[in-house]
């Protein structure tokens, strides 16, 4: 299968660049089985969800992983992107201007609540870097990235980060710190809508799963099955495992709420006949046509990059022709895409 198949043209004034207010994003609405579209809003699930659904939902939450600060002693601007703890107060990063920063070099962040300190530990591939932070005046670690850090908006919003991204850019029911990029398709719900979808009878269970830069990273190979994703951590609990098993018991139907969600969901039944097993564990999959999904009924996600790993798991579940169809379709309706565009239900 080629990379090339998952290729459209997009203009560019339809990559979002600002978050409407909650609940008033468009949804498509795609049958994968009759390729049926419809139009509507984001309000539109209280009657495209059925009482007795399930909803799955990625409770992570997003830290501000953007750090700028500058070198030691030279003074020259640094930017420095968290992307994953490795204890200790040691970070996988991504620096720049990586080919100044080798490793032993010293980076200053300071802020008005104090001065976080950085050193390079190690060179790694593509411009990622071992970096150890510790505090030197004015807190702990934690509590000198929360007072430094910029929100990490995705590389295709082209505009710096403001104080009401540090809200927008998480879910309503956003709660485990971890994520260097918010879980998107739970960026449309607000607390009303959430409230609603309750008193329908449309049940809802959290996991957690930390997104990674991973999910930017682009697919640089001729052949699809050639491309690998990076893991990402995470957890189940025991009760939400248990409702999935219940739902698909009684043949209800799980609607995963974005591609972290579907991911954790399908490598939680991995193996297990369809049963997903509760607790810590990772997400290593890479979905893509002729996947064959044992517990997505149906996805709730953004539209997605060309040729990118997310929109190929689009269409594994929706089918490639039915879901580059939709996408042209909401091209031609002026949808808005990406992290803070408009959302596409597939049932």
């Amino acid at each position: 299968m080629q990379v090339s198949d998952f290729d459209f043209i997009l203009p560019d004034e339809l990559v979002a660049q600002e978050p409407l207010p909650r609940g008033e994003s468009r949804l498509l609405m795609l049958d994968h089985s009759t390729g049926e579209v419809r139009h509507g809003g984001i309000a539109d699930l209280l009657t495209s969800l059925r009482d007795g659904d399930l909803l799955v939902v990625n409770n992570t939450r997003v830290f501000p992983a953007r750090l700028l600060g500058h070198r030691v002693p030279s003074g020259g601007a640094v930017e420095c992107m968290l992307l994953a703890p490795g204890g200790s107060d040691v970070w996988e990063a991504l620096v720049h201007p990586g080919q100044k920063l080798k490793p032993g070099a010293r980076i200053r962040f300071p802020a008005e609540a104090g001065v976080l300190m950085g050193e390079i530990l190690e060179r790694k591939f593509y411009g990622r870097r071992r970096l150890r932070l510790w505090a030197e005046s004015g807190g702990t670690v934690e509590q000198l990235i929360d007072a430094l850090g910029h929100v990490p908006l995705p590389p295709y919003i082209k505009r710096a980060d403001t104080a009401s991204d540090r809200e927008r850019y998480q879910t309503v029911y956003a709660k485990v710190r971890g994520s260097v990029a918010a879980p998107t398709a739970g960026l449309h719900f607000s607390k009303a809508l959430v409230s609603a979808l309750e008193a329908k009878g449309v049940a809802r269970v959290e996991i957690t799963l930390h997104v990674g830069y991973g999910t930017f990273k682009p697919v640089r190979c001729e052949t699809v099955e050639e491309h690998t994703v990076d893991p990402e951590p995470y957890f189940m609990s025991k009760e939400a495992a248990e409702a999935v098993n219940r739902a698909r018991h009684e043949r209800r139907r799980v609607i995963a709420v974005g591609t972290t969600t579907t991911r954790a969901l399908e490598s939680a039944a991995a193996g297990r006949n369809g049963q997903v097993a509760a607790g810590h564990s990772v997400a290593s999959l890479f979905i893509h046509p002729g996947f064959c999904f044992q517990v997505t009924d149906g996805l709730l996600t953004n539209f997605h990059l060309p040729r990118s790993s997310l929109l190929m798991l689009a269409c594994a579940f929706g089918g490639t022709d039915r879901v580059l169809s939709a996408y042209r379709e909401a091209i031609e309706r002026r949808y808005r895409f990406y992290s803070y565009g408009d959302a596409m239900l597939i049932t």
